[in-house]
């Protein structure tokens, strides 16, 4: 069984653009800000499609994790009627989005929500492009809230400059926001539960003031958070986060050297060109800006194909949440 690829689902942001298309080769939807393309997804409101050239062509994620096939591609262990557990995303942010959070576990569930640890892996950015997360040093709850209602919280925030191949991690509890200038891919949770605190006094797709969840916001930050640091990129293989959700991790492959092996029967992966072209086998190819999963019964070489390559390899997912 080789590897299965999806076909994007495009999702129109106030703060969209067009990057996806300059940057990545996509074919988008026109006249439309494209804010986000849901590259693999598993929920009520969206589910993937299986892409051409599968033996699972035209199926949704879901159909396939509901067949007969679910063991070969997911492992014994996993029960069809649970969603796919993670959720893989472009962000192009070419203007600032709002000031969020997402709920942790401890809170989620009396809020009626579901908590979402993310990664960001920065892919492109702009001069002067930077990310807010967490907290300045000695900020309190308190006087958070009276910067939010004098509107004045951007000063209580910590801000990174970014760079192309940067990440950060997002837990569930990090009030975070992405500056205008960044492409990224976003591997999360599956969940969809986002907490606006404050939006810049900006106006939505409508015309109007897009909606705030402040109550649900503060009951889910964590104000202990304080200057998260950004990971930078280094040669090689680095392991970018390994949380209780999933572990990511990137590899850089050389042409003509060693190639990214992995054996059948161990688990489910995900994995994510950020660079370059890889290829398994004569044809199967994946491009920059593809995102696939690998299957649990198959063994997959991939090996750099014409140019240098940059996968992330994302593993360790819980299965039956």
């Amino acid at each position: 069984m080789d590897f299965l690829t999806f076909d994007p689902i495009y999702q129109k942001r106030v703060w969209g653009g067009r990057n996806l298309e300059q940057k990545l080769g996509r074919k988008l939807p026109l006249d439309i800000p494209v804010g986000e393309s849901w590259e693999i997804v598993d929920r009520p409101e969206a589910v993937s499609i299986v892409a051409e050239g599968s033996p699972f062509e035209g199926l949704t994620l879901r159909a396939v994790l509901e067949s007969n096939d679910s063991a070969k591609v997911m492992g014994p262990s996993y029960s069809g009627e649970c969603p796919f557990p993670v959720l893989v995303k472009w962000l192009d942010c070419q203007e600032r989005l709002s000031l969020q959070v997402h709920p942790p576990a401890a809170v989620a569930e009396a809020l009626k929500g579901e908590p979402k640890s993310e990664n960001w892996y920065i892919f492109d950015t702009k001069p002067g492009a930077g990310v807010l997360v967490g907290l300045k040093r000695g900020v309190t709850r308190e006087a958070f809230e009276e910067a939010l209602n004098d509107q004045s919280v951007e000063q209580l925030l910590h801000r990174c400059a970014t760079q192309p191949g940067d990440s950060m991690f997002v837990p569930s509890g990090r009030i975070h926001g992405i500056d205008a200038g960044n492409l990224i891919l976003e591997i999360q949770q599956n969940s969809d539960t986002t907490y606006r605190v404050y939006d810049w006094n900006r106006m939505g797709l409508d015309g109007k003031p897009r909606q705030l969840h402040v109550d649900a916001s503060l009951k889910s930050i964590d104000f202990k958070d304080f200057e998260p640091s950004l990971l930078s990129p280094v040669s090689g293989t680095q392991l970018i986060v390994d949380c209780a959700a999933f572990r990511i991790r990137k590899f850089d492959l050389r042409v003509g050297g060693a190639p990214l092996t992995f054996a059948a029967r161990e688990q489910p992966r995900l994995v994510h060109v950020v660079r370059g072209q890889i290829k398994h086998k004569r044809s199967s190819c994946l491009k920059r800006g593809q995102n696939a999963l690998l299957p649990y019964a198959s063994k997959f070489c991939f090996r750099a194909d014409r140019e240098n390559a940059t996968v992330l390899v994302t593993d360790n997912f819980v299965l039956n949440p």
